[in-house]
């Protein structure tokens, strides 16, 4: 199969092409470099681990300074948690 290049869309002279060329390079790199940013699935796993390790982290002083001013809810909401979990682990268990 031939790839034809329409009618008028061809560089007008040597400095026309040059620029039409360097114009596509930085193009293609781009798209290299995107191409390789999706293909590091490692790095990407491993920037995702670090923004939901400062998140957690975050949360964590969130919790603290909410519990010393007010220790009822948190107590009420932990019950509840380990009371979820270890339901979920006795499910867990019958499928088994």
């Amino acid at each position: 199969m031939k790839h034809r290049i329409p009618h008028g869309s061809g560089a007008k002279g040597p400095d026309e092409l040059r620029h039409q060329f360097e114009q596509t390079r930085t193009r293609l790199g781009h798209s290299v470099a995107q191409w390789k940013d999706r293909a590091d699935v490692k790095g990407r796993a491993s920037t995702r681990a670090a923004d939901l390790k400062d998140k957690a982290g975050a949360m964590t002083v969130q919790l603290r300074t909410s519990a010393a001013a007010h220790p009822g809810p948190l107590l009420i909401a932990g019950a509840a948690g380990a009371a979820a979990l270890a339901t979920a682990g006795v499910l867990r268990r019958r499928h088994h």
